[in-house]
């Protein structure tokens, strides 16, 4: 019997490759240096599943967190936008939904401490697409129902709610179950990245015609370090481990990653599956962020460089490269345009597919960071090659095209330039204000921080 368009349809696979619009797998890892993937230079990690992405896709030189840690650059990588934009969260919040500067803490007072719902996330765009959603993995965006994943357009939520946790026992470190499914706390018994991994992947399994967006913020290799030879915190805290154990964390997310992949294969969506892998910040002491200055936290290159790997069959070229300066919320605004998806409010994000594609030459961006915690305020402003930090008030000035490394201060030989770019980023931060915090400032006494 001849085969009908209405028979194609009705089946999954040929359905969803009938579909314009991609599938999309967004995998982040936490607090992995930007030098810890064998593609990316590691010789003690074997990191093949990771790697295999760039191979048949595209691997990026110039690709940037939008902060050096945790909440603010899932911030601005659910919403596209700067995450000064919804003000409090440019800092990672404390164990238990805690405030770690001034903003934050006005706001955790008020119950207000999290991504509001307010904020339009790439999942509820989606979503209102057509597109089915799940996240699986680290959430870190607020601990109550009403900063809850399923809230910001997840059909189906799995993971840790805070910022880290125990991989074996699941608790943080007062001891409270931080693992939930779907807005209630669950019990499981397992390594935690394996977990994440196993839920992504039975996710998969049960997709039919529709579109789909997976999310998986995985929690390694963040503290506490602990991996299959490693079941026990260390002694010394959460902080303390070594960098074989890191290795193996990252080995072990690897593998979880590779199980992703296959399930792709298996159930015929590879093809139009648009795949993504990247950090939020850049790594700890343990981590390896060369041949960049500084670590996690910081707004040396070392705290907001990220390896990036992109694949799409068809769209990228496998084993290509792009030096093209992206962001965080470039993906978002990518990701919107190739579902067609029309953002409800301005993105501060690019779609910079073209130039990830090879089709358009890289093209120059001015962009910003700017990060909170106690009475730390580190900024920086990145125009062309020129970069200038300001770290609690100490100024340095960088030209990244000669100095990668951030080693000399042309502060005093460039009076001009620090100036341009002084003022630009005065104007961002002016720009960047968050609605909701004038209440704050009113009653503060305080103005909008630009100092």
């Amino acid at each position: 019997m001849p085969i009908t368009r209405r028979a194609l349809l009705a089946s999954p696979v040929l359905a969803l490759a009938a579909d314009p619009k991609p599938n999309i797998v967004l995998i982040m890892a936490d607090d992995m240096g930007f030098a810890d993937l064998s593609s990316y230079g590691a010789t003690d990690i074997r990191t093949p599943h990771i790697d295999s992405i760039g191979k048949q896709g595209v691997r990026f030189t110039n690709a940037y967190c939008n902060a050096p840690e945790c909440t603010p650059s899932r911030t601005a990588l659910l919403t596209g936008r700067y995450q000064q934009r919804v003000g409090g969260l440019e800092c990672a919040l404390g164990v238990g939904n805690v405030g770690r500067y001034d903003e934050a803490i006005w706001l955790r007072e008020r119950n207000q401490m999290g991504l509001p719902f307010e904020e339009v996330t790439i999942a509820r765009m989606l979503r209102q697409a057509g597109y089915d959603t799940a996240c699986s993995g680290k959430w870190h965006l607020g601990y109550t129902s009403d900063f809850a994943p399923n809230g910001h357009g997840f059909d189906e939520y799995f993971g840790i709610l805070g910022g880290n946790a125990d991989y074996y026992k699941h608790t943080e470190e007062d001891g409270t179950n931080v693992l939930y499914e779907n807005g209630k706390p669950v019990q499981r018994e397992g390594y935690l990245t394996d977990l994440i991994g196993r839920h992504a992947v039975a996710w998969l399994k049960k997709r039919t015609a529709k579109p789909f967006f997976l999310y998986v913020p995985f929690s390694s290799p963040h503290s506490p370090y602990q991996s299959n030879t490693v079941k026990e915190i260390p002694s010394g805290g959460y902080n303390r481990g070594s960098r074989k154990t890191y290795a193996e964390m990252v080995e072990i997310m690897d593998a979880q990653v590779g199980e992703i992949l296959a399930q792709l294969d298996r159930m015929g969506a590879a093809k139009n599956t648009w795949v993504i892998f990247l950090s939020d910040n850049g790594g700890t002491n343990v981590g390896s962020n060369k041949p960049y200055r500084g670590f996690k936290s910081s707004v040396w290159e070392g705290g907001i460089r990220t390896a990036c790997l992109m694949r799409w069959p068809g769209v990228f070229r496998p084993a290509s490269e792009t030096a093209q300066i992206s962001l965080m919320f470039d993906i978002t605004a990518s990701i919107a345009a190739a579902a067609g998806v029309q953002p409800p409010k301005p993105l501060d994000g690019q779609n910079l597919i073209a130039q990830w594609k090879g089709e358009k030459p890289a093209q120059p961006r001015t962009v910003f960071w700017r990060y909170r915690r106690a009475d730390n305020t580190r900024k920086a402003v990145r125009d062309g090659d020129w970069k200038l930090v300001n770290d609690n008030g100490a100024e340095s000035l960088h030209h990244l095209g000669r100095d990668p490394r951030e080693q000399n201060n042309l502060l005093a030989q460039e009076p001009a330039v620090a100036a341009g770019l002084r003022k630009k980023l005065a104007a961002w931060e002016q720009d960047v204000r968050a609605p909701r915090l004038k209440q704050f400032y009113a009653t503060s006494g305080k103005t909008a921080r630009q100092d």
